[in-house]
């Protein structure tokens, strides 16, 4: 059985920052323009060692295509969930998508995967969603945390470790939006994962159709 956890462990800056390693992609299976099956033609191709496709609540890149008989495909996925005041997008890496009480989690309409409207207003448990990922043998890491709106972040990533959380999302670019929302520095984001001993990933948030 593959040991995810331990592969993104070893992944270091440079794999992301070289653009060695993409873990945050999505795809026409939500709000991304890519196919499932060009993407990871694209990332063999240019001598990827990993990539993630990490749709909004939803497995269908891995579930209705053959993407995980390549060996560089991670499963994964982005949920939509909020954390007391604060929305928060949540990855979960590693997972077995084929899990029941993850699937559970997922969106039941093709609007809750894409549209921005539609997914603010979900009503995941966080709690039981980090409890979900690792039932399902994968780990919970919170994505792009520099855009998060809590008025501590050591403290709110303090109460999500206490909910499991496994990792940050460390090496992401902060483009379009992301940029302009940003409430702290990546710089920042990195000194907090150092400091709880939590996993440090990474990917561009692609939403295009070539990596």
């Amino acid at each position: 059985m593959t040991n995810y956890k331990e592969i993104i462990n070893s992944f270091t800056k440079e794999d992301f920052t070289q653009k060695r390693v993409n873990l945050h992609i999505h795809t026409t299976f939500s709000d991304g323009l890519a196919d499932a099956e060009d993407i990871v033609s694209q990332a063999v191709d240019k001598g990827y060692k990993a990539i993630a496709i990490c749709d909004h609540n939803t497995l269908d890149a891995y579930l209705k295509t053959n993407i995980l008989d390549n060996n560089i495909v991670i499963p994964a996925i982005e949920f939509d969930v909020w954390c007391g005041y604060v929305f928060m997008h949540l990855l979960g890496y590693g997972v077995d998508v084929h899990n029941k009480e993850l699937q559970s989690f997922c969106a039941k309409t093709k609007k809750e995967t894409e549209a921005d409207m539609v997914r603010i207003f979900s009503t995941r448990n966080i709690r039981k969603l980090i409890d979900a990922i690792h039932n399902a043998g994968g780990i919970a890491v919170l994505a792009h945390p520099a855009c998060c709106w809590a008025l501590s972040m050591d403290r709110f990533v303090r109460k999500l470790i206490s909910y499991g959380l496994d990792g940050l999302e460390v090496y992401y670019p902060y483009k379009r939006h992301r940029g302009i929302i940003k409430f702290r520095t990546a710089h920042h984001i990195e000194k907090l994962a150092d400091k709880y001993g939590l996993i440090k990933t990474g990917g561009t948030d692609l939403h295009k159709k070539n990596l």
